[in-house]
């Protein structure tokens, strides 16, 4: 009896560890597959001028404080993606982000800083369903239209951003953000594996996002996605 329990403990233990290996092998090959096959449409910010007929410049929100004030990384987002702007890179700026309820509200603070930088207000797009990347992608195409794009955010959200635009037929570039050293940062790298994983899988039977809408094609005014006044 001994003998087969120590044979069966064996034998679990043997597929455990195989299967342990090929999750991992799998999520290894996965998030290889999603970096190599974006890379190269990565572009060099001093470069960002050789990317033309842009629709837009796309800045992927991140956390606001309680104060209204943007985060560091989301704080560096909008200074690249103006920067971009003011270089010429593209005519129109579209704010994606987190605008679920009245409390919480990313991208009026992103159009109000950008506004506060010299960017008119009739170029600056709000996306207010924009409660993740694959749903900023989807509604970047259906609602406002976009079809080639320049994508801002950190290198280590790059390349999931754009292997999503890759994967919905957008044509899109990417520029980093990485402006400074973030704190915590290997926190998020090791999230972004999985949220690689989760955006490999989504890509693959594309369901709806949260929330579409009525069509505001980016070649507008982007006045009309306010719901409020700006100074």
């Amino acid at each position: 009896m001994l003998i087969i329990m120590k044979k069966t403990l064996k034998i679990l233990l043997i597929v455990i560890t195989t299967l342990f290996l090929l999750c991992v092998t799998v999520v290894l090959c996965i998030n290889l597959h999603i970096k190599n096959s974006v890379k190269d449409n990565i572009v060099d910010p001093k470069d960002a001028e050789t990317i033309e007929n842009a629709d837009c410049i796309l800045i992927l929100g991140c956390g606001v404080r309680e104060d209204g004030t943007p985060s560091h990384m989301l704080h560096d987002r909008l200074e690249r993606g103006i920067e971009l702007y003011k270089q010429g890179v593209a005519p129109k700026i579209l704010m994606s982000g987190d605008h679920g309820t009245a409390e919480y509200d990313e991208v009026n603070t992103m159009k109000q800083y950008a506004i506060d930088a010299g960017v008119p207000s009739e170029d600056i797009f709000m996306d207010h369903a924009g409660f993740n990347t694959y749903d900023s992608m989807y509604r970047a195409r259906e609602i406002f239209k976009v079809k080639r794009l320049v994508i801002v955010t950190q290198k280590y959200h790059l390349y999931r951003a754009l292997y999503v635009a890759d994967s919905l037929g957008l044509e899109a570039f990417g520029i980093n953000a990485d402006l400074r050293e973030y704190v915590g940062q290997w926190t998020r790298d090791i999230r972004e594996v999985a949220a690689r994983i989760k955006d490999f899988v989504i890509t693959l039977y594309k369901p709806l996002p949260v929330c579409l809408g009525e069509e505001i094609p980016i070649s507008g005014d982007g006045n009309k996605t306010n719901d409020k006044e700006f100074n």
